[in-house]
């Protein structure tokens, strides 16, 4: 799966995971190797970007320049309705207001995947 395929994807609104042509496994965030076999074959699958608030955390105190001054920001990870979890921010919502078992649906701010409530 080439990396523009995935960020086209996400400039048109569409979230896309890896799925190993090997065994079947789908994943989130790109690996050059599938983590569970070691295959280097992938084809890109949309999901349907819906899911649930796994676990959180809300950032009071950023050390990333590109987050500081944002704060406070909640990141979270994701069980997609599909199965794999995902990365992200939560967005459209207090951090206060997230809770674990959120529904979720996935949102697109400069073309990467955050997640509003549903």
């Amino acid at each position: 799966m080439s990396g523009d395929t995935c960020a086209h994807r996400a400039a048109h609104g569409e979230l896309v995971i890896q799925r190993c042509t090997g065994c079947d496994h789908r994943g989130h965030l790109p690996e050059p190797a599938c983590p569970r076999c070691g295959g280097r074959a992938f084809r890109a699958e949309p999901v349907s970007g819906e899911g649930v608030v796994h676990t959180f955390t809300i950032v009071h105190r950023s050390f990333a320049p590109g987050y500081q001054g944002r704060e406070p920001y909640a990141a979270a990870w994701v069980d997609l309705r599909e199965g794999p979890r995902v990365f992200g921010h939560v967005v459209g919502c207090a951090p206060e207001e997230i809770r674990v078992g959120m529904p979720v649906r996935v949102t697109f701010i400069d073309d990467l995947p955050h997640w509003r409530p549903a």
